[in-house]
């Protein structure tokens, strides 16, 4: 067992450090080439792999065991036939390998051919999958390599071999890769429209929303009675009053530092990819996910059960919170986290999806959660240092239960935008924009009638008198309702500028896509970058190149809130062609426009769906992977000044678009 787990570490050592070669035109060179045929026998069908091996390399056989270097057929999970024994026709080498603890592996020299009998293909249909190989040299070692392919089954469910894009060709990669366009020296370098901070007023916002989360989290029924016993411990406990108060902001400080640790395992997501966190965060099954998380906490906050982490996690913490020391002080400190998690959980997974979708990567997950620990941890410090403050604080009671269900409201709200992330991104037409708000007016009455008294529950019956406050706050959510109304209706009062971002667009509409009209930029027909080049060509526009996503806030924030502006619209109906590219897209391309791209990293990008066709094409030549981004480029591509991102000052934006449009 020993030997075979040493093996399969060296394996991936070694495939980790050597990679694959690439020549000097950016395609890969492999070591195998692999061609498909079919072979029709009076029993059935029969897939022929040909493997040419280049001289001083072996290709491992598909009979090795997982543990060794191996070679698989993998069929894609659409495949509904029946695929038989696998048969390899070549010389094959057994030879003791030093890498592998001199295991004897079987391989093969110059080629081999692998055949798969196959049954059961639909007509009409296609089977598609992989070869994955693995070959060595010495002590280089490639792979696993996978190389796609594809056979068409006629109408008489006859399979033939059928090209396959996805191994990479010229015509793939030059839809991706424009060589005119660059970055370094686009035509002027104007615009002033405030995009070049974009970032750090992104970082600004959300430590700002961090905040406001920690401050919801501390008055949450499970922390905020924590407050005057924990300060008192600390100021009563300590030797002297310096002391207590030293151990008390400690005790701040490490619960800070606590939810800065929660977004370290971000970074090494982010580190994978350019735009992994955007893929996650836009993802329709992670979006459904979090609906039903947020679906859950929203039940918990209305009374219906508790959630908990694990008794023997708290108990074990909590006994070493027991040391009076520095480490003593941190388990406090994690306790408090752990024993809160009932509440502060719902509010957590708010600000990890919020910064997820902020396309900015794990930093600003760090940002969100400081805010939240700074906000959660910095009274326990102030109260120690002025303990007469704590006379001052209102006293735990029912008001804590009415803000939990009220939150619960909220948490109802948010579920919703999840599954519209999901409805919008897969085209299932479920949540269509009126839709959408009906539901948020719903909930906001739901919250607004529990505050006025007139919804109950059995465990926070209204008081007898309700409060000023109380009442200040239900009619802050009835009017929010009667805000959203006209958002259900196909009228000009549709597009609600407060919530822009958070529904779905305005063409994503019960009324049909026409109902956009006369509500923002008419010329926002275009999806296709080719169709607009095209066009651009045609009438000597230049682009707008609009990089966005269906689940993108501040995109919809600018087509509702800037695009709708006059002197924009104007200036974009007439002097531009407008083209938004959907980076979020999982719209599955035609087969024949699929391909593999080996990207400016070196790394290998499956090309399947449309968002993967223009988060590539938008990474590749904008180095940039964040929307809303906004490219002007002429009719023969060259890039007429510096894009910029999200830029709600229509008179900055207009600037920008009179630039690119003098320059070129």
């Amino acid at each position: 067992m020993i030997n075979k787990l040493l093996g399969m570490l060296a394996l991936l050592a070694l495939a980790i450090n050597t990679g694959f070669a690439q020549t000097t035109d950016g395609t890969t060179d492999l070591p195998v080439t692999v061609s498909t045929a079919v072979q029709h026998r009076p029993a059935g069908d029969v897939l022929v792999f040909t493997c040419s091996i280049r001289p001083g390399w072996r290709m491992y056989s598909t009979s090795m065991p997982d543990d060794q270097p191996n070679s698989r057929i993998v069929f894609d999970t659409s495949f509904t036939g029946k695929a038989g024994a696998i048969v390899e026709k070549g010389a094959v080498v057994e030879k003791a390998e030093p890498l592998f603890d001199n295991a004897v592996l079987k391989s093969f020299e110059n080629k081999v051919e692998i055949e798969v009998p196959v049954s059961g293909v639909q007509a009409g249909t296609a089977l598609k999958g992989h070869l994955a190989f693995m070959a060595l040299q010495g002590e280089e070692i490639v792979g696993p390599e996978e190389v796609p392919f594809k056979f068409s089954a006629d109408a008489g469910g006859q399979l033939q071999a059928a090209d396959v894009r996805l191994q990479g060709s010229a015509t793939g990669n030059a839809a991706i890769r424009r060589a005119s366009i660059d970055t370094k020296s686009p035509a002027a370098n104007c615009g002033g429209t405030g995009g070049e901070d974009a970032e750090s007023k992104g970082l600004w916002s959300i430590f700002v929303l961090g905040i406001a989360g920690g401050l919801i989290g501390l008055i949450m029924p499970c922390t905020f009675p924590m407050i005057p016993l924990t300060v008192s411990f600390f100021t009563k406990r300590a030797p002297s009053r310096r002391q207590g108060i030293r151990n008390a902001f400690l005790y701040g400080f490490f619960i800070f530092l606590i939810y800065i640790l929660l977004s370290i395992p971000f970074y090494f997501l982010d580190a994978g990819s350019e735009d992994i966190l955007n893929n996650i965060s836009t993802n329709a099954w992670l979006n459904l996910a979090f609906a039903l998380i947020f679906f859950v906490f929203a039940l918990s906050f209305f009374g219906l059960f508790e959630i908990t982490l694990p008794s023997s996690m708290t108990k074990k913490v909590d006994e070493k919170s027991n040391m009076g020391t520095l480490g003593g002080i941190f388990f406090m400190a994690l306790t408090l986290a752990i024993v809160s998690f009932s509440c502060t959980g719902p509010i957590l997974g708010t600000l990890l999806v919020g910064a997820l979708n902020q396309n900015g990567g794990a930093l600003q997950l760090t940002v969100a959660m400081g805010g939240f620990g700074l906000a959660l941890g910095l009274p326990f410090a102030l109260f120690a240092l002025f303990p007469q403050w704590l006379s001052h604080l209102p006293r735990s009671g029912s008001w804590m239960t009415t803000v939990k269900i009220v939150f619960a409201f909220v948490e109802l709200a948010l579920m919703i935008k999840f599954l519209s992330n999901a409805d919008l991104v897969m085209h299932w037409g479920i949540l269509k924009r009126e839709v959408f708000f009906g539901l948020w007016v719903l909930i906001s009455l739901a919250a607004a009638l529990y505050l006025f008294g007139i919804l109950k529950f059995r465990h926070d019956p209204p008081p007898a008198k309700l409060g000023a406050g109380r009442k200040l706050l239900a009619t802050a959510f009835l009017l929010f309702a009667l805000y959203l109304i006209p958002g259900v209706t196909d009228t000009p009062w549709a597009n609600r500028s407060l919530v822009s971002g958070f529904p779905p667009p305005l063409h994503y509409s019960i009324y049909g896509e026409g109902a956009a009209k006369g509500k923002g930029v008419e010329a926002q027909v275009i999806n296709d970058y080719e169709k607009a080049l095209a066009l651009s060509r045609q009438t000597g526009k230049p682009l707008l190149i609009d990089f966005t996503g269906w689940a993108c806030v501040n995109c919809r924030k600018m087509e509702e809130n800037v695009w709708t502006r006059p002197e924009v619209q104007e200036l974009i109906e007439k002097d531009f062609i407008l083209v938004s590219l959907y980076v979020d897209d999982r719209k599955v391309l035609p087969d024949a426009e699929q391909f593999l791209y080996t990207n400016a990293a070196g790394a290998k990008v499956e090309i399947k769906t449309v968002g993967d066709k223009y988060i590539t094409f938008q990474t590749e030549n904008f180095k940039n992977a964040s929307q809303p981004l906004y490219a002007i480029v002429s009719s023969d591509e060259k890039l007429l000044n510096q894009p910029v991102g999200y830029t709600p000052d229509a008179a900055s934006y207009v600037e920008w678009l009179r630039c690119g449009k003098n320059a070129q």
